[in-house]
Order: C-alpha cells, then sequence, then structure tokens
C-alpha cells in the first residue's frame, strides 16, 4: 500500500446507513455488503482527500498508543481495495 495513497470508495458504490437495521451498508450495483461499526468508521474516512496515513492518525487518536490500528486499518484496505471497492 503506499503511503500517499487517498482512498475513496468506486464510483459505483456508495455508503449508505441503513436505521431499520443501525447499520452502515456499502451499496453495489448488484451487491449489498452490513458492514461492522469499526469498518464503517474507516469507509467513512476514505473521502479520497485523506492519505492512509491520515486515517490512521484520526482513528488511533481513540486507541491507545499500542493498539495496532495502523496495521489493522492497513490491512482492512487492502481487502477492500483488492475487492475494488476502493481506488
Amino acid at each position: 500500500m503506499s503511503g500517499d495513497w487517498r482512498p475513496a470508495l468506486a464510483s459505483s458504490i456508495m455508503l449508505r446507513h441503513d436505521a431499520v437495521r443501525d447499520a452502515d451498508l456499502l451499496v453495489m450495483p448488484e451487491r449489498i455488503v452490513v458492514l461492522n461499526g469499526q469498518a464503517a468508521s474507516v469507509v467513512r474516512l476514505c473521502d479520497g482527500t485523506r492519505t492512509v496515513a491520515d486515517i490512521v492518525a484520526e482513528l488511533g487518536a481513540g486507541f491507545p498508543p499500542e493498539a495496532p490500528v495502523g496495521r489493522d486499518v492497513g490491512e482492512f484496505l487492502d481487502r477492500v481495495r483488492a475487492e475494488g471497492w476502493l481506488r
């Protein structure tokens, strides 16, 4: 993963909140993915303006310094990118 990558949702994917399920969803042309709370927190920050380091710093502010936020966020972003959901 490039340190200067500024992840954003692919153009065909939308992030929506489902009030009935009280869950965030990735809505795709032929599929819907229900995100857990941590995944939704990461995806919400993928707006194309923040670098991965910015996202890690913002999320890491709520955790102890020894928490593996950078590793976990990086692995999650790699998986989501491999699915084609992020550009």
